[in-house]
């Protein structure tokens, strides 16, 4: 297909033109079409080192949508142990299909990537399956064949799994995007990193029954709360997760002697001893780097992190170019979500076409880790908030609750847990919110809005709860203790339920 012809409003061919599907792409794309903009998304992802095909949408919108089917498959698993308390029978043995799932879900991220081009068509956006790299000023080539011009441009091409560089890792070892494309059971599965991913990944085949041994390499959800981090390490401790701290995977090979299919790994210590083990997948969740090699940013002058990929832009998504921008996860120094490059996008388009000036909020940004125990996070870790404001200024207050459908069950009662981080001079204004629950992404996602409008520890407490729910055992009964019970008392506190 060719782009149109005809001249857009300011000269150019395009009056923008998006380089890369990713979910902020598209949301500015749709939003400046609707108002009566010429818009061109370019997008041609390369599959992964295994072949994985990969479809619009970006690395945020997909991978999302794969990890929270993969999570609901696990959670299932665990429902189905917990049925019997509930009076359910099973005639015959539960057990779980692996090309089932796949299939299933593979299914599902297609039927999505071509629900976005009829969307994208009936917005009016014109889209191309093609490479674009930035060749001059305004300028952009496609597929090295034609030269088409756009008065604004904005990098929207996500980003991908790192690897590690060792012998071996490209040949034998899979990233998060290709866990997908198995054909068989992961069986015994090695998950190299403490990302965020790869703690998901390992709770998902940990909760089909699969043997799964995490390498914290390098750390365990690094940048989040790290008590929260632990606490999410003990609950897959106890789940049946191995974790390995303080070594560095150094080579994977596959063996003849080994059964096929085996790889054997090598694994350094921090002290230098070597030791191998055998596994059946090894999973790389080291971390991420933005796709925006070869697209022509050193031509034109933008600035972006040599070792990331990462683009560097102002407030309002400018980079160093001022008729280029950058959405989503290709940005230097920012979170990254779908929900906001979209909202982002959107903000961007009507910045730019639509005579607004209200600038995207990066502060205050909820995400969630869909780990078998989810957890879900808005705002500051303790960590942060202490090197912000300074300790004698933050006061913390934190609960385990005890979710009512776990309790015919009998689950552990001190596994869940919620955390309040409070800056002290401003009324106790809530800075960080941490859940580690049942639903915990939806239980935050009003306590988020709340926090920003200023929400206090006071108006927290005068938040009337529903009940019977999570949020309300979780964040609404911390008004019933002392801050000074909790500051004084770390250990294991009673469920509110035995409090009643």
């Amino acid at each position: 297909m060719d782009p149109p012809a005809g001249p857009s409003l300011g000269g150019f061919d395009f009056d923008l033109l998006v380089i890369g599907g990713g979910s902020g792409g598209l949301a500015v794309a749709k939003e400046a079409a609707g108002l009566r903009r010429k818009v061109l998304i370019l997008d041609l992802a390369a599959p992964s080192t295994r072949g994985t095909q990969r479809e619009l949408g970006g690395s945020t919108f997909n991978k999302d949508t794969i990890r929270k089917f993969l999570q609901q498959a696990s959670l299932l698993g665990k429902a189905i142990q917990d049925s019997n308390k509930y009076g359910w029978r099973f005639i015959d043995d539960v057990s779980h299909g692996w090309s089932d799932l796949v299939e299933a879900v593979q299914g599902k991220v297609k039927a999505r990537s071509l629900e976005l081009k009829r969307e994208l068509k009936s917005c009016g956006v014109f889209y191309l399956e093609a490479r674009g790299e930035i060749v001059a000023p305004h300028t952009v080539e496609v597929n090295k064949k034609q030269s088409l011009t756009a008065e604004t441009l904005v990098i929207a091409t996500g980003d991908r799994p790192y690897h590690l560089g060792i012998p071996g890792d490209k040949e034998h070892c899979l990233s998060s995007d290709d866990l997908l494309s198995l054909l068989h059971p992961p069986g015994r599965t090695l998950v190299v990193g403490g990302s965020a991913e790869g703690l998901e990944c390992a709770g998902f085949l940990c909760g089909l029954g699969y043997p799964v041994t995490v390498m914290l390499q390098p750390d365990l959800l690094e940048g989040l709360d790290q008590k929260m981090a632990q606490k999410i390490e003990n609950h897959m401790l106890v789940a049946g997760v191995d974790f390995i701290c303080n070594c560095s995977l150094t080579k994977v090979t596959e063996e003849d002697h080994l059964w096929q299919g085996r790889l054997s790994v090598t694994v350094v210590s921090k002290e230098g001893q070597t030791k191998q083990d055998d596994f059946d997948t090894v999973l790389l969740t080291v971390g991420r780097k933005a796709c925006t090699s070869g697209i022509g940013l050193e031509r034109v002058g933008v600035q972006f992190n040599q070792d990331t990929g990462r683009i560097l832009v102002n407030e309002k998504d400018q980079t160093s170019v001022d008729y280029i921008y950058a959405i989503g996860s290709v940005q230097h120094g920012r979170p990254s979500t779908t929900g906001l490059s979209v909202h982002a996008g959107t903000l961007l388009a009507c910045r730019l076409y639509g005579g607004e000036n209200t600038l995207c909020d990066y502060t205050n940004v909820p995400a969630v880790v869909l780990t078998p125990l989810e957890y879900a996070a808005c705002g500051l870790s303790e960590e942060k908030a202490n090197l912000m404001f300074g300790k004698d200024n933050i006061e913390v207050y934190h609960n385990y609750y005890w979710p009512l459908e776990w309790t015919l069950p009998a689950r552990n009662k001190n596994s869940c847990y919620v955390k309040v981080i409070c800056y002290i001079p401003e009324n106790d204004r809530v800075v960080g919110l941490h859940i580690m629950g049942p639903n915990a992404g939806d239980v935050l996602q009003g306590f988020a809005t709340a926090m920003k409008c200023g929400l206090t520890k006071r108006q927290l407490d005068a938040t009337v709860g529903i009940s019977p729910s999570s949020a309300q055992v979780s964040i609404l009964f911390l008004s019933l203790f002392h801050k000074n019970v909790w500051i004084l008392n770390q250990k294991s506190v009673p469920s509110v339920f035995d409090t009643y």
